[in-house]
């Protein structure tokens, strides 16, 4: 019988990460690829309108992770911010044959794929830090 086996398991950083909740913020900053997509961000003007989107999409994760009972803010906005990229990814792979009749994006530029991830995986950082320092000025600790 081993002896670590009565042991109680202190969950890690990633088990205790909410999935159901990254998966949620990332589905909801899939608007801004979907204005794109759509046309709508050239009707409504460039580059107003995907600046727009990403500070409100930001401000949206900012407040989730400052404002609720997430355990771990940094991490659950950095990995909505991966959950994000494999999105449009994903996205641009499923939807650019069937409007531009060919390839396009990370996937047909295999190179791009792993900016794509850097990137976004520090926008998730970034509102992560803001949030933790919401909930310092708000006397939580994150």
């Amino acid at each position: 019988m081993n002896t670590y086996e009565h042991e109680p398991r202190v969950p890690t950083q990633l088990q205790r990460l909410n999935l159901p909740l990254v998966i949620g913020l990332a589905a909801a900053a899939l608007i801004r690829p979907l204005f794109s997509i759509t046309g709508l961000s050239d009707s409504l003007g460039r580059p107003a309108t995907p600046l727009i989107l990403t500070a409100a999409i930001s401000l949206v994760w900012i407040g989730v992770g400052a404002l609720s009972r997430v355990r771990e803010p940094l991490l659950t906005l950095t990995a909505a911010g991966l959950a994000y990229a494999l999105g449009t990814i994903v996205l641009s792979g499923v939807l650019s044959p069937l409007l531009d009749g060919e390839l396009e994006g990370p996937l047909a530029h295999p190179q791009a794929i792993i900016p794509v991830f850097a990137v976004n995986a520090a926008w998730g950082a970034l509102c992560g830090v803001c949030a933790l320092g919401m909930r310092r000025l708000r006397g939580r600790r994150g």
